[in-house]
């Protein structure tokens, strides 16, 4: 029941936040790839080249 304006606008509007759950999936990949990363400033500078 709380969810339900949610769903209600996928039927009404046709919209989802797949790209959004694409967007950290894409995310979650990269900082897998980079583990151990020290230097949290170059990591988010990274990130933000590449998905920007």
């Amino acid at each position: 029941m709380s969810h339900y304006k949610t769903i209600l606008n996928y039927f009404d509007n046709r919209s989802t936040n797949a790209s959004a759950e694409s967007f950290n999936a894409k995310i979650k990949a990269f900082r897998n790839q980079f583990r151990g990363v020290k230097n949290v400033e170059f990591f988010l500078y990274r990130l933000t080249k590449i998905y920007a």
